[in-house]
């Protein structure tokens, strides 16, 4: 059975014990401020878990695609993924323990097919500082489905990961009692972490056995189901949601009490193909077949490579088929970061061009199935993905080619190297260091520290800097008047993007009211012309791009970045370049000596009050920020 196979039968089970099907919710929420992305199958949920009613009932199971890029340095090994699908079923004060353990253990083994000798379980051991006994229950529970399928099920009181890992298991043990570290949920963590208010519990994990050959032992320590190593891998974990925690710190039952329950769809798929490799499974191995067609290598001696790009490049396309773009913030960057991690370890394999339009397809082939309400966009994800790849690849070969030159006649780089990387080259300094371990690249101990001094002086430079050529335009630097001069840059790139490339400012005057903005043109603008160039700078506003700036050579700003210019006989041999947007594909870059916004979103509303001639071929516009 594959993957889609077992979503699919997941759903069709659950909704025969009762369940409604619920749409799963974007990778991107709306209305959440407090995190990334969608990062498990209860996250939308939360909100019905603390006691709000669910318009569809108290059964609920959906498959929720997830996202955490906390585990994004450990993808390489054979399980860890920056996205993933959760199969999830809540019981919303309605069943609990017995009817969850009884029927998850069913599915697994009836459905899916798994051997039920290779399935372990974990349980609560109980917190006697706050009164909350041990998950006898859920044990006893356990202990009669195993005896049901013929199988011995004694108890380990193993406490602790570290005590596991020095005793390991003993002869006949499949039940396994772990302390909160490991067998405890709450929105905190551990008992103590529990926030005041939220509902809570033991909860109880099951794991598949891959066999003793897959424990490295002198790495990971002896095996056991919370050990580390590829012996045992969680497939599904079961929360019952039985306390609430009071205002003095300890715990009540919940009269009313709940299940989420949480399965990885990709290490089922494991289990089911048995192999403790998910990159195995059918939502992977396509990929992987196409990277080895394109590279000419085989995953086997390319394993870390290929395993980086699958992986990045599912949850890339899954965020541009929801109607993400690269940035330089929040989810945004995010995807940038995916798809930048991809195209490095393609270089690795050898391959030098795009290949996106490859892999992107055979990606879109495998999520075919998941519904168009959570991939709004897919039809545009390969163009979004090629351009981001493009860019990159652009920056990336000046970038790496500065690096090796540095490397070359220093033993040691500094903060101040990767700043130049950055500043000159958009080379960031995360993808620097990156580059330094993986070819061997010695970097300072506080190439940090050093880093933030490079920036902050350059900081300060642009600051004295706006005194110079451009002080003139400028009332005073207060924040308002500096806002208007960020405007400006916006207003004046709209022009160029929706009346003619060849507009150039022709004068400027800008106080903490409003701007007067100079430029050239022959005509008199209409008033759809008006109102697109307005409507063009507050959407730029409300999308809240970054603006940055560096100090570049001349030559380089004019011939390599395309910086707009007026006096480039006039300038110094050294000047400050201003970036609004996308660093490889920009809103807006312009000499300028600032001072400037670190983004748009605090501009407000761009409102043009009057269009008019200012002289012979010259028109002038009068704006303010309502």
């Amino acid at each position: 059975m594959d993957a889609n196979e077992i979503r699919k039968k997941f759903l069709e089970f659950q909704v025969k014990r009762g369940h409604k099907v619920i749409q799963p919710a974007p990778l991107v929420l709306e209305n959440d401020p407090t995190t990334l992305f969608t990062g498990s199958g209860m996250q939308p949920l939360l909100p019905y878990l603390l006691g709000e009613p669910h318009p569809d009932g108290k059964r609920l199971t959906d498959s929720q695609p997830s996202m955490r890029l906390q585990d994004i340095e450990d993808v390489g090994d054979p399980r860890h993924t920056t996205v993933f699908e959760m199969l999830g079923n809540w019981s919303l004060g309605d069943y609990f323990k017995r009817e969850q353990i009884h029927s998850f253990f069913e599915f697994l083994t009836d459905v899916v097919g798994l051997d039920p000798s290779k399935i372990y379980v974990t349980c609560f051991i109980g917190n006697e500082k706050y009164g909350i006994p041990r998950d006898n229950e859920s044990a006893k529970i356990w202990q009669e489905v195993f005896e049901k399928a013929g199988i011995e099920a004694k108890i380990a009181e193993i406490g602790s990961a570290e005590n596991g890992d020095k005793r390991g298991i003993k002869s006949g043990e499949r039940i396994f009692f772990y302390d909160d570290h490991e067998n405890w949920w709450s929105r905190g963590g551990g008992c103590d972490s529990t926030p005041i208010g939220d509902p809570c519990g033991p909860d109880s994990e099951v794991f598949y056995d891959f066999g003793e050959d897959k424990q490295d032992v002198e790495k990971y320590g002896l095996a056991h189901p919370a050990s580390d190593g590829a012996r045992f891998m969680e497939i599904g974990n079961s929360v019952f949601m039985q306390y609430r925690r009071m205002p003095d710190g300890s715990f009540e039952e919940l009269e009313h009490k709940n299940v989420d329950f949480g399965g990885g769809l990709e290490r089922i798929a494991a289990a089911a193909i048995g192999s403790f490799d998910v990159f195995k499974i059918s939502l992977m191995k396509p990929i992987i077949d196409k990277l080895e067609e394109i590279s000419g290598k085989s995953y086997d001696n390319n394993t870390d490579e290929m395993r980086v790009i699958a992986d990045h490049l599912r949850g890339a396309y899954l965020l541009a088929s929801q109607g993400l773009v690269p940035a330089n913030k929040a989810q945004g960057y995010a995807l940038r970061r995916l798809i930048r991690r991809a195209v490095l370890r393609a270089l690795d394999l050898g391959i030098s061009d795009n290949f996106l339009p490859a892999i992107v397809p055979v990606v879109a082939e495998i999520y075919e199935s998941l519904p168009d309400s959570i991939l709004t966009c897919r039809e545009n994800a390969l163009e979004v993905l090629l351009r981001e790849e493009e860019a990159f690849r652009k920056t990336l070969n000046k970038g790496l080619k500065e690096l090796r030159k540095i490397a070359k006649v220093s033993e040691v780089l500094t903060g101040y190297d990767l700043f130049k990387l950055q500043d000159t080259y958009g080379f960031p300094m995360e993808l620097s260091v990156e580059e330094c371990y993986r070819e061997g690249i010695e970097l300072t101990p506080d190439y940090v520290k050093e880093f933030e001094v490079a920036l902050n002086e350059q900081r300060e430079r642009s600051q004295t800097a706006s005194k110079g050529m451009f002080k003139g335009g400028l009332e005073d630097h207060g924040e308002q008047t500096v806002k208007y001069h960020t405007a400006t840059h916006l207003l004046l790139a709209a022009l160029q993007k929706l009346i003619s490339p060849d507009i150039a400012q022709k004068g400027s005057n800008i106080t903490a009211d409003r701007v007067r903005f100079d430029f050239n043109l022959d005509h008199k603008m209409t008033a759809d012309e008006i109102s697109a160039v307005e409507k063009q700078v507050n959407e730029w506003i409300e999308a809240d791009l970054p603006v940055v700036f560096g100090e570049y050579d001349k030559k380089y700003a004019r011939d390599e970045l395309k910086a707009h210019g007026q006096f480039w006989d006039k300038y110094p041999e050294k000047l400050t370049v201003y970036t609004v947007g996308d660093f490889d594909k920009p809103i807006s870059r312009e000499v300028c000596g600032g001072p400037h916004v670190e983004h748009t979103g605090v501009l407000g509303h761009f409102k043009i009050k009057k269009e008019e001639s200012s002289s012979a071929g010259v028109r002038r516009i009068k704006a303010i920020l309502e």
